[in-house]
């Protein structure tokens, strides 16, 4: 990958790996930490990536940067393990984003992962296994459960509010 390339990397996927980062950690300046080490790991393995792979790459890192975060900070809790109380006020609606973040939140980090990269970056099954090292099977199944647990709790969270 030459100089020209790599900066024409950062233009373009910079933005992309920072809202992956953001959605997974919830916190701007970790997700600012992962996009420049993200980037400064690309940097010192230009010679060896391909600029078809980059992105690929970015990606991978980014994900393997966050592990280490979730183990270093014990950040990653159980689904199963999280009672939540629901609060609403009959004529407030904020919106359903707080919501939608909330039912992420309750997700194991896996299943959150995966949904992410399949739904908000659009990535197909194939290039998901190999950024979380998962085969195509695992994927199809960490997505299949993140969608089902995201319907069950929106569907009560509609029964509550309904």
């Amino acid at each position: 990958m030459t100089a020209n390339e790599y900066n024409l990397c950062v233009d373009e996927l910079s933005d992309r790996v920072f809202r992956f980062a953001l959605k997974s950690l919830r916190d701007e300046d970790h997700a600012r930490d992962v996009v420049q080490d993200c980037f400064e790991k690309l940097w010192l393995k230009k010679e060896g990536v391909e600029f078809a792979k980059a992105k690929s790459y970015l990606f991978t890192s980014a994900y393997n940067i966050m592990v280490d975060f979730w183990r270093r900070e014990k950040f990653r809790g159980e689904a199963e393990g999280l009672e939540e109380t629901l609060s609403y006020e009959q004529h407030q609606y904020s919106g359903l984003k707080p919501i939608i973040n909330r039912a992420l939140d309750r997700l194991p980090e896996i299943q959150r992962t995966v949904l992410m990269l399949r739904d908000y970056e659009g990535y197909d099954y194939a290039e998901i296994g190999r950024i979380c090292e998962l085969n195509e099977s695992q994927v199809k199944v960490y997505i299949y459960r993140a969608r089902m647990a995201m319907k069950n709790y929106l569907g009560s969270i509609k029964e509550v509010l309904g």
